[in-house]
């Protein structure tokens, strides 16, 4: 056989190809999800080896209280108060392309990494989104994501009183930049008097409330942010030792008279929303003989609820 001519050992067909796709192409999908999650990664997290459809009850302790020990006497046992909170693992996402020439792209990185790395971020946007609109549950919401939705949702004022969003007329909510640092302090300061323990609290924010936040002179000192890096990279780090993250995954709110659109942003705790999942991420992959090609599919299972209603909050802020 002449050299360089089809048959040779070397050759990569169709379907030798295929064949190391579900574990070449798993990890790169895995990879991408995971570092497109922003919610996901601020919640409580629960892997569940059941089945699509399932509910699991997950416990939601009521927080107990430490008592003396006195000498010799037997400890004080914590009442058995705590309630739970349902979860049905019934979200299903996948993501599906059709690839007829799949030995080229399995052998370029670069073409390869075209679908893996569009697959995790797409299926990254659907469960952070899910998250935040169980946020909407949040201080014993209605869960509404709608035009009568966020009815529990605070607002603030230039003095950084907290007050409830009533989107009524041409709605209450001011700019980040308006309500400044006494926002930002009145909005902590809410968590804590609800007794919210500091570590594990996070800011998540839409792009203009991140722009807004930015626009503030004393969040760029580095004394605020932490690190001179996160000037650099356009991304604050904390702000009174709570993190900020941004995304474009977070839904909007509407006033009832003119349809302003409001941003809504979050303020929470880990227990504040929990995700349970079935399925990380999946990667198959078939020879579809009638298109000459391969189908691959990543798609993820799972189901997401407020856990401690009490321990986070949305804000809104007009544009």
């Amino acid at each position: 056989m002449a050299k360089g001519l089809v048959g040779t050992a070397n050759d990569q067909t169709i379907t030798t190809a295929a064949s190391f796709i579900p574990q070449m192409w798993s990890d790169e999908v895995i990879a991408t999800y995971q570092k497109n999650l922003v919610i996901a990664n601020l919640v409580t997290r629960i892997n569940h080896k059941g089945k699509k459809g399932d509910t699991i009850n997950i416990p939601k302790p009521v927080r107990g209280s430490a008592t003396i020990k006195a000498k010799n006497a037997v400890v004080t046992i914590q009442g058995d108060t705590h309630g739970t909170v349902a979860v049905s693992i019934d979200t299903h996402y996948e993501y599906s392309v059709l690839i007829e020439d799949m030995a080229e792209v399995q052998a370029l990185s670069s073409l390869r990494r075209f679908y893996t790395e569009d697959a995790g971020y797409a299926l990254s946007t659907e469960v952070d989104t899910s998250l935040f609109n169980k946020a909407a549950k949040l201080q014993g919401g209605n869960g509404n994501v709608g035009a009568a939705g966020w009815d529990k949702a605070l607002v603030f004022n230039a003095a950084g009183v907290l007050s409830s969003w009533n989107r009524a007329g041409n709605g209450n909510a001011i700019t980040l930049t308006v309500g400044g640092d006494n926002a930002i302090r009145g909005m902590i300061e809410n968590l804590d008097l609800a007794d919210v323990p500091q570590d594990g609290r996070a800011f998540v924010m839409t792009p203009r409330q991140y722009t807004d936040l930015l626009g503030l002179a004393r969040f760029t000192e580095q004394a605020f942010i932490g690190d001179g890096n996160a000037i650099k990279t356009g991304k604050v780090g904390m702000i009174y030792g709570i993190e900020v993250y941004v995304t474009n995954n977070m839904g909007t709110t509407t006033c009832a008279t003119n349809a302003v659109v409001h941003d809504i942003g979050l303020l929470i705790h880990k227990d504040a929303l929990c995700l349970a999942e079935q399925v990380g991420v999946r990667s198959q992959s078939q020879y579809m003989q009638q298109y000459l090609g391969d189908l691959y599919t990543a798609d993820t299972i799972y189901g997401c609820q407020a856990l401690r209603e009490s321990s986070g909050f949305a804000f809104v802020t007009t544009r």
